[in-house]
């Protein structure tokens, strides 16, 4: 069952997708100029215990679901997940 949406909606999901990719690659950025500096002061201060690994991989996992989420790459739910369901609510409500 194929959902036909108006001009309107199809602009508001596409902006909301724009947001999502948009706030991924500013995640990205931030971790890509902050794991360095916690390399950096983790090497300088305290090499004995490389604690730098912690936030790295920790932020990295949330990172790639974060990517797998803005692109629209649901591992739990499936592609168009959302829109199956949002379909199937509706159909109640009609009835």
């Amino acid at each position: 069952m194929k959902t036909a949406y108006t001009e309107e909606q199809k602009y508001i999901r596409a902006k909301k997708n724009v947001e999502k990719i948009k706030a991924f690659y500013m995640n990205l950025m931030v971790y890509l100029v902050v794991i360095p500096f916690l390399i950096f002061i983790n090497l300088k201060f305290s090499p004995e215990f490389q604690w730098f690994w912690f936030p790295m991989i920790g932020w990295g996992i949330g990172l790639t679901f974060h990517g797998l989420g803005a692109f629209n790459h649901n591992l739990l739910f499936g592609k168009n997940w959302e829109d199956r369901r949002i379909q199937e609510f509706m159909d109640k409500d009609k009835n």
